[in-house]
């Protein structure tokens, strides 16, 4: 049995640099709906909020797209 070296690191660096992306993109969606507000009932008062809350729902319907994206890829169907 023999390791290819090349294979596991190109793995290993693509799982790394996806984990940071998506570290990264759930943070700013953080971020980003702590400044439109946060989970308050009401509409956002100005366009900065309403920017900033299209920011984070973006930023969450891409950690969403990619856990969905690896789940599916583990679960065959």
């Amino acid at each position: 049995m023999e390791i290819k070296w090349g294979n596991l690191g190109a793995v290993l660096g693509v799982s790394l640099g996806i984990t940071i992306t998506v570290v990264l993109m759930f943070s700013l969606g953080i971020v980003a709906w702590g400044r439109a507000g946060g989970p308050r009932g009401g509409q956002p008062r100005d366009g900065s909020e309403k920017a900033a809350l299209v920011v984070a729902v973006l930023c969450f319907a891409a950690c969403l797209a990619v856990a969905a994206y690896g789940i599916d890829l583990i679960i065959p169907g």
